[in-house]
């Protein structure tokens, strides 16, 4: 019998991450895994303890893949305009990846997921604050409602509920938070 073919476990990672990114994460197991990897199981208990232990190191990777399209998403004029554009994006190019990250239970509240964003994008939400003259409290209320809004477009988009093109994701976030603001400003009045 010839010898076993030893993997890195990088190697084992990445081929997991491409099977997620191709078919989701209820098609990653030992069998699928060492098929593409043409080796046996074994191969994935040599470097990881167990499935478990590779879905998490996979959900990491995917985590990395997010924050790394978010910083790419540039914009000086628009900072705000950028990120959701970044976000709807990464849930239309790879829908797999953003379900795992963002359609899943996480039992986050409104202020705990507020400040996790803050925290992810303290430049765009410093941005909103200059360019609407927001307070926190208001600022808070009002980066609530336009992530309401562009969720639900990213999860139309990652479902294939509706295809959108770049333009029309664009269209729709900018008419969106403009028209937020206004009924925002008209109301506080």
């Amino acid at each position: 019998m010839p010898p076993l073919k030893r993997f890195q476990r990088e190697e084992i990672i990445d081929t997991a991450y491409e099977i997620v990114k191709e078919e989701g994460l209820s098609s990653l197991n030992a069998r699928s895994l060492a098929k593409k990897l043409g080796g046996s199981v074994q191969l994935i208990y040599h470097n990881f303890t167990d499935m478990n232990e590779l879905i998490e190191e996979v959900k990491e990777k995917i985590h990395n893949k997010y924050k790394e399209n978010l910083e790419q998403a540039t914009d000086e004029k628009h900072p705000y305009l950028a990120k959701g554009m970044a976000y709807v994006k990464f849930a239309k190019d790879y829908p797999e990846f953003y379900k795992i990250l963002f359609m899943q239970k996480s039992n986050m509240n409104l202020d705990e997921f507020f400040e996790v964003d803050k925290n992810t994008n303290e430049n765009v939400m410093n941005s909103i604050t200059t360019i609407f003259n927001l307070s926190e409290d208001k600022l808070k209320d009002f980066h609530t409602k336009v992530w309401i809004f562009t969720h639900g477009l990213a999860c139309l988009t990652a479902t294939k509920t509706v295809e959108l093109s770049d333009k029309e994701i664009r269209k729709f976030l900018i008419e969106t938070v403009n028209e937020l603001f206004k009924g925002y400003n008209s109301w506080l009045k």
